[in-house]
C-alpha cells in the first residue's frame, strides 16, 4: 500500500502517491487520471492532506522553545521557564545641571521629574527626560548645582516620550487584564500608582517584582509581561500571594517612557526645552554632558531569548555556579552590561578561595559612575540576597588580547575584474568583520580554519590562503621609575628557536636616553633590550618568558618615554590554529598590525622548469 512519508508534504508528491495507490487496484490499472474528473477529487484530497500536514508540522514546531519561529510562542515558552524577555530600552546619558541666578535670597531650586531636553543624532532630534526630581542648594552667590539623592552631580536623562495609561479596577470575577498598547514601552521606566478611588489624590506606589528581594503579605508589587500581540500587560497579586492586590474601584495610573531604542545612542549635546523657576524668575539651566547617550536597544531578539531562557531557568533564582552569576547579571542589568563572565576563586591565578570573580563588559558609552553603581548593585542587591554565605564577590576588568593577523593568498586576476590590491582590501574587510561578528566577547574562541573558509569564499579568484597569527597586549609604564612589569597572555607561548623571535615590543626610551625594543634572546626565554635599528644589545637580561603559563616578566626597567598611550608586547602563540581565551580575556583584532598580502597566480599560464646544462 502506498504511504505518505512525513517528508512528502508538498502537493505534487501527495497527489502522485495517491495515484500510485489507486493504480495498484484492478479497477484503475489503465485509468487516465489526468483526463478524468477523478483528477479533481485527487486535487482536493492532496490539498487537504497538504494543509493538514503543514498545520501539524507548524504546530509541533511551535510547541518547543528551540524550534518555535513565532515570537509569541518563544516568549510563552520562555515565561514557563521563568524568563521574561527584555523590552525596548531607552538610551541614557549623564549630564551636570546648574543655574546661575545671582540671587542669594532663594535657598533652593527644584527640577521636576520628566523635565525634557532635546538632542540630535544624525540630524534627527530626540527628547530626553529626567526620571526623578532633583534639588539644588544655593551656594550663597546665587548658583545652584543639582544633585541626586546620593549626592552625585551626574543627572541621568532617558530618551523617549512620557506616556500615561489609566485603568479602573473592576470586580475580581472580571479577570481584568491591564494591557499597555505601546510596542515602544521601556519596562524599566514603569511607574505604577494605585489610588483608592477615581478622585483620590494620594496613592500607593507598586514595585516591579524583578526589583523585589523579599515579598510578604504587605508587599505592593506588579508583574509585567509581553503579551502575544507584542504589547505588555500588567498583573497584580490575587490577594493570597505576592502581597496586596488592587480592589474594585481603585484607579491604576501607569507612567512610562516610549523610547526610540538604539536610534538615540550617540547624542552629545543636550538643550533644555524650558526654563526653571527659582523664586519668581525663570532661568535657563546650563547643561554639561558627562557621557554621550548609550544603552538604547530594541526588544530582545528571538535568538537571544532562546539562548538566555534555559540558562536563566537553570539558575533557579540563586547564585551557586558561575553560570548562575552570568545568567542573572545579564538578565537584570542588560541595559548597561553587554557581556559577563564568572569564575571561582579556585580557578583564579593565583587561587583565592571563598570568592567568586566577575568581569563585566559594559556597553559602549556607559560612564564610570554607572559602571560603579552596577557593580555595587550586584554586590548589595544580588549577591548578598541570592548568593551563598561566606562567598565574596570581586570584580576584574576585562583584558583585551589583540590578534595580529597576517593573511596571504594566491590571486588569479583572470578570474576577477579587480586588481590584487583591491582584492586585498576586500579580504581585510572580511577579516575585520569576522572578528566583529564572532569574537570580541568573553569565551569566544578563535579558530583559524573558520576564518580561512570565509576568506576562500570571498571570490573564485582567491585560489588558496594562509594565516599567521601573533598576539599582543599593552601596558602603561610608570615613567622615570625603575620597576618590574608582568604581562599575562591567555595562551601558551611558542618555544624559542635559533631563527625566530617569539617576543618583541614597540619602541620605548630608557632613562639612559637609549631607544630600545624588547625581544627574547634566540634559543632562550631571556628578554633583552636592543636598538631597534642596529640590533645592538643595550640590556642583556631584562626579564624572562614563561612559555607554559603565558607570563612575560620585565625586571628592573626604567622607561623615560614611549610613543602612543601604551607599550605593545607581541608574542607568538604555541598553537596558531586555536586561541582559547581564559577567564576575563577578550580576543579582538589589532587592525593596525593586521595585513592582507596577495600573490599573483595565473593558473591558466603553463609553468616550466628550466635546466642549466
Amino acid at each position: 500500500m502506498a504511504t505518505i512519508q512525513s517528508s512528502d508534504l508538498d502537493f505534487n508528491s501527495i497527489k502522485t502517491n495517491l495515484k500510485t495507490y489507486l493504480q495498484r487496484s484492478s479497477e484503475f490499472q489503465d485509468y487516465d487520471f489526468e483526463a478524468s474528473g477523478l483528477s479533481n477529487i485527487l486535487d482536493v484530497l492532496a490539498y487537504n492532506t497538504h494543509i493538514n500536514g503543514l498545520i501539524a508540522n507548524l504546530g509541533i514546531n511551535e510547541s518547543f522553545l528551540s524550534s518555535a519561529q513565532l515570537r509569541a510562542s518563544v516568549v510563552s515558552h520562555a515565561e514557563t521557564l521563568g524568563y521574561r524577555p527584555r523590552s525596548k530600552t531607552a538610551s541614557k546619558s549623564e549630564v551636570n545641571l546648574s543655574l546661575v541666578t545671582g540671587d542669594a535670597s532663594v535657598a533652593s531650586a527644584l527640577i521636576p521629574q520628566y523635565t525634557t531636553f532635546t538632542a540630535s543624532v544624525d540630524g534627527v532630534s530626540y527628547t530626553f527626560q529626567t526620571l526623578e526630581q532633583y534639588t539644588a542648594a544655593n551656594d550663597g552667590a546665587g548658583t545652584f548645582t543639582f544633585l541626586t539623592s546620593s549626592g552625585s552631580a551626574n543627572i541621568e536623562l532617558a530618551e523617549g516620550v512620557v506616556k500615561t495609561k489609566t485603568f479602573i479596577v473592576g470586580d475580581a470575577a472580571d479577570e481584568q487584564v491591564f494591557v499597555i498598547p505601546d510596542t515602544e514601552l521601556d519596562t524599566t521606566t514603569l511607574n505604577v500608582d494605585v489610588f483608592d478611588t477615581v478622585s483620590s489624590s494620594s496613592s500607593t506606589q507598586y514595585t516591579n517584582i524583578e526589583n523585589s528581594v523579599r515579598i510578604n503579605e504587605n508587599s505592593t508589587i506588579f508583574i509585567v509581561r509581553e503579551a502575544p500581540n507584542g504589547f505588555h500587560e500588567i498583573t497584580f497579586s490575587e490577594g493570597n500571594v505576592l502581597g496586596i492586590a488592587p480592589v474594585a474601584g481603585n484607579k491604576i495610573v501607569i507612567q512610562y517612557i516610549a523610547s526610540s531604542g538604539a536610534l538615540a545612542n550617540g547624542a552629545t549635546t543636550f538643550i533644555a526645552d524650558g526654563d526653571i523657576t527659582v523664586g519668581s524668575s525663570d532661568y535657563t539651566p546650563t547643561v554639561t554632558t558627562v557621557t554621550n547617550s548609550a544603552g538604547g536597544d530594541d526588544k530582545e531578539s528571538i535568538n537571544s531569548i532562546k539562548a538566555n531562557a534555559p540558562i536563566s531557568f537553570a539558575t533557579q533564582q540563586r547564585l551557586v555556579t558561575a553560570e548562575d552569576y552570568k545568567a542573572l547579571v545579564l538578565s537584570r542589568y542588560s541595559t548597561t552590561v553587554q557581556d559577563v563572565t564568572a569564575w571561582g576563586g579556585n580557578d583564579n591565578v593565583p587561587p583565592i578561595y571563598g570568592r567568586v570573580y566577575l568581569s563585566l563588559k559594559f556597553k559602549s558609552g556607559v560612564s564610570s559612575d554607572v559602571q560603579a553603581s552596577v557593580k555595587n548593585s550586584i554586590q548589595t542587591q544580588l549577591a548578598e540576597n541570592l548568593g551563598i554565605m561566606s562567598i565574596d564577590t570581586a570584580f576584574t576588568d576585562p583584558t583585551d588580547t589583540f590578534l595580529e593577523v597576517t593573511t596571504r593568498f594566491n590571486f588569479d586576476p583572470d578570474l576577477s575584474g579587480i586588481t590584487a590590491d583591491t582584492q586585498a582590501a576586500a579580504v581585510q574587510v572580511a577579516v575585520n568583520n569576522y572578528f566583529t561578528n564572532n569574537l570580541n566577547s568573553f569565551d569566544s574562541v578563535f579558530r583559524r580554519s573558520l576564518l580561512l573558509a570565509v576568506i576562500d569564499d570571498i571570490s573564485p579568484a582567491i585560489l588558496d590562503s594562509s594565516i599567521s597569527v601573533r598576539l599582543n597586549q599593552r601596558f602603561t609604564p610608570t615613567l622615570n621609575f625603575t620597576t618590574n612589569y608582568t604581562v599575562d597572555f591567555p595562551t601558551t607561548i611558542a618555544a624559542a628557536d635559533d631563527a625566530n623571535y617569539v617576543l618583541n615590543t614597540s619602541n620605548f626610551v630608557l632613562s639612559s636616553g637609549e631607544t630600545v625594543t624588547a625581544r627574547n634572546r634566540l634559543e632562550t626565554n631571556t628578554i633583552e633590550l636592543v636598538d631597534p635599528i642596529t640590533g645592538v644589545v643595550a640590556v642583556d637580561n631584562a626579564g624572562s618568558i614563561n612559555n607554559t603559563t603565558g607570563v612575560v616578566s620585565f625586571v628592573g626597567i626604567n622607561v623615560a618615554s614611549f610613543s602612543g598611550s601604551e607599550i605593545r608586547v607581541t608574542i607568538t602563540p604555541s598553537n596558531q590554529s586555536t586561541i582559547r581565551p581564559l577567564r576575563n580575556y577578550i580576543l579582538n583584532i589589532d587592525t593596525g598590525q593586521s595585513t592582507s598580502v596577495p600573490s599573483l597566480d595565473f593558473q591558466n599560464t603553463p609553468s616550466s622548469i628550466s635546466t642549466n646544462v
